[in-house]
Order: structure tokens, then sequence, then C-alpha cells
């Protein structure tokens, strides 16, 4: 069974980058990076800031755009600061484990890649391994989660063929 990265593509804007070849390609490169199961599903909203605005504020109490939100199926955080998350499980044999949902919005993903100097491409691409990385449990609450969370994403993207981001 292979992975499945559903994406939703929302806001026309997103047609210009080939999201979805690059939300497959991050996806799978970062299950077998962490030696996961390839059978693994994730769904992937590729929209706007106002609409991004609107879940950030739903979900997180928070009215403004951000970059990337996660929402995912089932706690894996691990019980202590710095701790391997738990593993991801099928809820049916047979069928692939559902890890969640990204979402990503274009007007502040495409500004913050202009004002880092990188293409849009290689900034999406980190924050679909960054939100992926939440729907496996890791997190950067704590300086140790933080270290934990970063020196996987770097590992991930130098295998995607990107720099350090931090």
């Amino acid at each position: 069974m292979e992975t499945i990265v559903d994406v939703v593509i929302e806001a026309e804007a997103w047609d210009v980058i080939g999201l979805r070849e690059l939300a497959e390609r991050a996806v799978r490169t970062s299950l077998r990076h962490l030696r996961l199961p390839a059978a693994a599903e994730v769904a992937v909203l590729a929209t706007d800031d106002a609409r991004i605005t609107l879940l950030n504020a739903d979900f997180r109490a928070k009215e403004a755009a951000t970059n990337v939100l996660s929402w995912p199926s089932e706690d894996l955080s691990a019980d202590t600061p710095g701790g391997q998350p738990l593993l991801p499980e099928a809820d049916f044999p047979g069928e692939p484990a559902f890890l969640g949902d990204i979402a990503l919005a274009w007007e502040t993903c495409s500004r913050e890649a202009v004002a880092a100097g990188k293409p849009v491409e290689a900034h999406v691409c980190h924050l679909v391994v960054h939100g992926l990385l939440h729907l496996l449990g890791y997190d950067h609450i704590s300086e140790e989660d933080a270290a934990l969370m970063e020196g996987i994403e770097v590992e991930i993207l130098g295998k995607l063929g990107l720099p350090d981001p931090y």
C-alpha cells in the first residue's frame, strides 16, 4: 500500500508551483526518513490568507493569517520533552494510517519566501515537512522538542536537496 497525499487547491494561486507533486515528494521522503510505513494518508488544503485566518481563529483562537496549520488525527506526542512520539497506526487492518490535515496559506507562504530570498517551492516544501511532523507528534513548544523537530526537518530537507532553513 502506498502513501496517499490528497491535495485540495482552494486558491488558484497555488497552481503555479506544482503543489501536488511537491507535497507527495515531501511526505514520502519524510516518512521514509523516519522509517515509517509508506501506508499513510495526509490531506493538504492549499488556501489563502482569508481562509487560514478563519481556521486559525476557529481552532487556535488567533485571528491572524499563518503559513501552515496542522490537525493530527490522533495525539502521538511524547510524554517527555524531547522524547520520540508514538508511532501512527491504521484504524483498520490493510488500510493506510490517516495522519491528519495540513493547511497552507498562499499569500503568507509566498511573502515569507520572498522575504527569505528563497524559491516559494522550497519554502512550501519545508512547511509541508513541518506540518507533517506536527501530525506525527513532533512539536516545538519546549527547547528539547524544538531541537528534535528542527534537527529532523533539516535532515529531511537535505534529502530533498534543500538547505537548512534555520
